[in-house]
C-alpha cells in the first residue's frame, strides 16, 4: 500500500472515530487498523526522507 492509500484510509477511519456512534468493538478495530496504516505511512514517509537526502547529497557533491 502507498502513502497515499494508506494516509487517505486513515482519514475516512479518524472521521469514522470522531463521530462517536460507533461501538466499543467497532472503534478498537478502527483504532487497530489506523495504527496499522500509521506504520505504512511512517514507513513510506522514512523511505521518501531517505531518497531526498540521497538526492540532495549527490547535488551537492556535484556543486563542490
Amino acid at each position: 500500500m502507498k502513502f497515499e492509500e494508506a494516509s487517505k484510509e486513515l482519514d475516512i477511519i479518524i472521521g469514522k472515530l470522531e463521530m462517536g456512534n460507533l461501538s466499543l468493538d467497532e472503534s478498537v478495530k478502527l483504532y487497530e487498523k489506523a495504527q496499522e496504516l500509521i506504520k505504512i505511512c511512517s514507513t513510506e514517509f522514512e523511505k521518501a526522507q531517505g531518497m531526498i537526502t540521497v538526492i540532495k547529497d549527490g547535488i551537492e557533491k556535484n556543486l563542490k
